[in-house]
């Protein structure tokens, strides 16, 4: 008697790859890793109302290039600094990049 092995072998591969295309994969940014963050000295504020904007890694459709941390004018209402981060947008059923900004 023949083993089945190569046949049950087959038949579960062709299944995964049939199913596969039915479960969604985790999906990841369209871009390289990041690199880690550089260090930067942090200037004394240009005024009272100055606050200091962290540098970050920016892709700019070929590489990421650093944007260096600046002094921007303080709002009246803001609180803390969210950094960039990617979310999930299903409306558009990709990653986007969401800027950092002021909460």
């Amino acid at each position: 008697m023949r083993p089945r092995t190569p046949l049950l072998l087959g038949l579960t591969l062709a299944a995964s790859l049939a199913l596969g295309g039915l479960v969604p994969a985790v999906a990841q940014p369209p871009y390289p890793p990041v690199p880690p963050p550089r260090y930067e000295i942090v200037p004394p504020p240009p005024g009272p109302r100055a606050a200091w904007v962290p540098g970050h890694w920016n892709w700019n459709g070929t590489r990421y290039v650093w944007i260096r941390g600046h002094y921007v004018r303080r709002g009246p209402h803001w609180g803390r600094w969210a950094p960039g981060h990617w979310i999930w947008a299903p409306r558009v059923g990709r990653w986007v990049w969401r800027p950092g900004h002021w909460e």
